[in-house]
């Protein structure tokens, strides 16, 4: 392993880093006391699409964290900042698999959301954009399935098949694209984590350079495969989906592996004593 060194910036993934479900893991207030007390910049950065940002500063204040919106980065967020660059939001019809997370997002840069019912003599929306739905419906797959057979371009905010919760791993938005590409024979463009996308917009808000920036996450097919095609350092913690033991059948590797965020934190501050 490297030593824990010329770090100046920090991107960390929430849900198996921070908390399961709604519960917080050990050292999550120490953590956050240190990264203040050194000053150290960062960006919580997460591919679950279903929350907004203030819905994630209100769930850290209750663990008695207190955070800024530019703290924060969404797969959700990402999604329609790209999307903003590729395309016209104001004349850009969008078909929304989603909570008030993705929408939100999509809405604020001025994209117009379908929601009337599909037919094969209508227009069909430009996209369709597909985030964790925990109200997900045999209409909505239906109606997001129609606008992809006709011609709809197919976005996903994420592909993690699974979202760690108190109760244990449950069904993510990769499940639902599954669904949806077995229907209409389509894969999505994924924007977020491992993609390298959603990486760059937290670098480009942090305004460090890559090579001074350190991922943290507990997903090797999303965080730690993320940073390795950016182009950053990364640290994996085992609070979450991945295991030590899931190293020995990938052929990209973290730069450190650190049991959780108390060991993380102890390693921050003997780094900069």
């Amino acid at each position: 392993m490297q030593p824990l060194i010329n770090i100046h910036a920090l991107i960390i993934d929430m849900d198996g880093v921070l908390w399961e479900g709604n519960q917080p893991l050990p050292g999550l207030k120490d953590f956050f006391t240190l990264l203040r007390l050194q000053k150290l910049p960062f960006i919580l950065a997460t591919n679950n699409a279903s929350l907004t940002q203030d819905q994630y500063i209100s769930k850290l204040s209750m663990m008695d964290i207190a955070v800024t919106a530019n703290e924060i980065l969404t797969s959700s967020m990402a999604t329609a900042a790209h999307l903003s660059e590729q395309t016209e939001p104001g004349s850009t019809k969008i078909f929304v698999i989603g909570e008030e997370g993705l929408r939100q997002p999509l809405l604020k840069k001025g994209f117009n959301l379908v929601d009337l019912p599909y037919s094969r003599f209508d227009r069909p929306a430009d996209y369709v954009i597909c985030g964790l739905d925990r109200n997900l419906s045999w209409d909505k797959l239906a109606e997001a399935s129609l606008h992809i057979d006709a011609g709809a371009k197919f976005i996903a905010t994420n592909a993690d098949t699974t979202l760690p919760t108190e109760r244990g791993p449950v069904l993510g938005n990769g499940a639902i694209l599954a669904a949806l590409t077995a229907s209409t024979g389509i894969s999505p463009i994924v924007i977020g984590k491992p993609e390298a996308i959603m990486y760059q917009q937290a670098i480009k808000i942090l305004g460090v350079k890559p090579d001074k920036t350190i991922a943290v996450g507990d997903r090797l097919n999303t965080d730690i495969l993320g940073a390795v095609k950016t182009g950053i350092r990364s640290i994996m913690v085992l609070t979450g989906i991945s295991a030590k033991n899931d190293l020995a059948s990938i052929d990209y590797q973290p730069t450190w592996i650190m049991q959780g965020l108390p060991a993380i934190t102890d390693a921050l501050r003997l780094a900069n004593e």
